[in-house]
């Protein structure tokens, strides 16, 4: 489904992609780990092609997308839904304009037809009821799940997710994990998630390629990724102060 080949990107002289390579299957979890500032948002953003690299290729749906004018990659990011981080709400409009929001701008779809998926999409994320309510209105988790309301109204085939538990507690974060593995089995999506949250990342993941220096240093399902002998992905996956100091 997408194919990233020797990415390279940098800004200035900080050369933040290095050489990175990730093959992510029609269908699949994919979940991308790394620090805080390792890259892992910057190669989203490529993936859906708001950012080209220096060199490489990114292949989406077999098309290279590095090579698309705008136009052409609009059409390519009508396949993408995503969860940002906080989930970037629109405070201005209410719940149900929020998640109908591409509906109502790129689409000449009815507006009663959009309240019906807005509320469609709404009930699958648990949220039935609240489509007048204003974001201010929300806890941190309803807003979470307005999010991906709206990541998936347009019926997407790849989600991508940037940090989706971040600023939750462990009983909300373990809701958004078990949201998101139910999502994927109804709508048979393909999913890319970064964060640096490894009981989300084992929870939700099919594989998991950990993002390092610029390069993916290791790739692997939960399992193998828990009993990784890779000085650096263990140091991160423990938590672990002890050894050396693993930097961007």
């Amino acid at each position: 489904m997408v194919n990233i080949t020797d990415v390279w990107k940098g800004f200035g002289l900080n050369k933040v992609l290095k050489g990175v390579t990730l093959n992510i299957e029609k269908g699949e979890t994919m979940v991308i780990i790394g620090r805080s500032g390792c890259g892992k948002s910057i190669l989203l953003k490529h993936i859906i092609g708001l950012m080209k690299p220096e060199r490489g290729k990114i292949e989406v749906f077999d098309q290279d997308i590095t090579r698309m004018n705008e136009q052409s990659m609009q059409a390519i990011r009508k396949r993408f839904g995503m969860l940002f981080q906080g989930a970037a709400l629109f405070d201005s409009l209410n719940v149900a304009e929020n998640v109908g929001f591409f509906l109502f701008e790129h689409t000449n779809t009815k507006k009663s037809q959009i309240m019906k998926i807005v509320s469609e999409k709404l009930k699958l994320v648990g949220l039935s009821g609240v489509e007048y309510l204003m974001p201010s209105d929300l806890s941190g988790g309803m807003r979470k799940r307005v999010g991906l309301a709206r990541a998936i109204a347009a019926s997407p085939e790849i989600i991508l997710y940037d940090e989706p538990t971040t600023g939750l507690d462990p009983i909300l974060a373990a809701n958004i994990n078990k949201l998101i593995k139910e999502l994927q089995a109804k709508l048979s999506l393909t999913s890319i998630i970064v964060t640096h949250d490894m009981t989300s990342a084992y929870t939700i993941a099919d594989r998991i390629a950990m993002l390092y220096d610029g390069k993916i240093i290791e790739i692997g399902t939960p399992e193998k990724i828990k009993n990784t002998h890779h000085p650096v992905v263990q140091q991160f996956i423990t938590g672990s102060a002890e050894g050396p100091i693993i930097s961007d």
